[in-house]
């Protein structure tokens, strides 16, 4: 097969040719776009999953919706920072946001109004001046000037909406990782739209990240179920996944037998992520234009250890010793989520004593609770390449934990 045109795109967030089994919430999407245009409210989306089923390219295809429609996109990709950070963050991406809203040259009262604004939003943290708007604005004295990050960020977003509205335009915020927000971020956030729902203006937020945020919104902010909807994407269906292996062959002229494609899924597991490295990896494998069983044979060892060494690995290499040991026993458990009780008796220490390290684990976006007392893991098939990895299980010997206090 000719590498130049290799259909399959194993790339982080990279939209594969063949987009299946994913248009309830393309539908939900359209939906929310179109009845904010008019002035309704409706329930916005945060996308949830696991690691490599296609979360970041959602966000994507909305993004491409979202400006056919003729509304402006914010795109950010969350990291763990403070308010300060958090606040610069914001602030920029919501200055280009004003100037693609409508050139300075014809902004109204509302649009000067929010600049000014947005200048408030930074003074509080910004008393050197270090932040630049690129344009002259006074700060707006009582609005975004509380230094409280929730009052801020609303007084903000609904300048934004309001400017927005009076040219009959509508902001789209997508924020991926969204796990990865702080408390305070994540309330500041779901009370800022809130906000924008009552008043009726056409902001809105759409997030991805891992399953528990639908846990973390409801922490923040007890309303957060009614303003949010939290579709949870997974592994593609019995009939989407051969299609997402199968058409893209086809618009190269290739095809796959039929056990060929029951083999390929099987070892996927429908994944999105794994479904293109195998794709990738077969059509390297392949000789002539059909695609056969023995080819997916052939290429699993090569799909395995691309896997293993970049997928995979990246996340096992921040672990510490005692991390791995959780991890390597959870493992030994099977796939499906696991009692703290029955990990920590693996490893021959109860579960008060494990406590911290898995803790540690869920803050580090390897391991989610779906449910009181079990975790699992955040990524598909992490337990078999922890079989691999690390065909022993060592535990640590029992050592006293660093005390933080100086």
């Amino acid at each position: 097969m000719d590498p130049v045109l290799n259909p399959y795109t194993p790339n982080a967030g990279a939209r594969p040719q063949a987009v299946v089994g994913r248009d309830d919430q393309l539908q939900s999407f359209d939906l929310l776009l179109r009845r904010l245009k008019l002035g309704r409210t409706e329930q916005s989306m945060t996308i949830t999953g696991l690691r490599g089923v296609g979360k970041t390219v959602l966000l994507g295809q909305f993004r491409s919706k979202a400006l056919a429609a003729d509304w402006v996109v914010v795109n950010l990709e969350v990291s763990k920072h403070d308010d300060q950070r958090f606040r610069f963050d914001v602030a920029y991406r919501l200055r280009t946001a004003l100037l693609e809203l409508s050139p300075r040259a014809k902004w109204n009262q509302r649009f000067e109004h929010a600049l000014s604004v947005l200048r408030s939003f930074t003074v509080s943290i910004d008393q050197a001046g270090s932040f630049t708007l690129g344009m002259n604005a006074a700060p707006a004295e009582g609005y975004a000037d509380h230094g409280d990050l929730t009052l801020d960020l609303t007084d903000l977003l609904v300048a934004l909406g309001e400017a927005a509205q009076s040219v009959s335009r509508g902001v789209v915020l997508l924020f991926d990782e969204i796990q990865f927000l702080q408390p305070q971020q994540l309330e500041a956030l779901i009370a800022a739209l809130h906000k924008l729902v009552q008043r009726e203006l056409p902001v809105t937020l759409v997030g991805a990240g891992l399953p528990q945020i639908a846990e973390l919104a409801g922490d923040a902010k007890s309303y957060a179920e009614r303003l949010f909807k939290f579709p949870r994407i997974g592994e593609l269906s019995d009939g989407d996944a051969p299609r997402a292996l199968a058409e893209p062959a086809e618009q190269e002229g290739a095809t796959f037998t039929s056990d060929a494609l029951d083999l390929a899924v099987e070892v996927t597991g429908g994944y999105p992520y794994f479904i293109q490295e195998l794709g990738y990896a077969v059509w390297g494998i392949a000789q002539g234009d059909q695609i056969t069983k023995d080819d997916v044979e052939r290429t699993i060892p090569i799909y395995e250890s691309k896997l293993d060494a970049s997928f995979f690995r990246v996340r096992l290499d921040r672990a510490t010793e005692l991390q791995r040991a959780y991890l390597r026993a959870m493992a030994s458990l099977g796939p499906l989520p696991q009692k703290a009780a029955d990990v920590a008796a693996v490893l021959h220490r109860q579960s008060t004593q494990l406590g911290p390290t898995r803790a540690e684990l869920i803050n580090m976006g390897l391991l989610y609770t779906p449910e009181h007392g079990y975790a699992a893991f955040t990524v598909p098939h992490f337990d078999q390449f922890m079989l691999r990895a690390l065909p022993e299980l060592l535990i640590p010997e029992g050592r006293p934990r660093r005390s933080n206090r100086t």
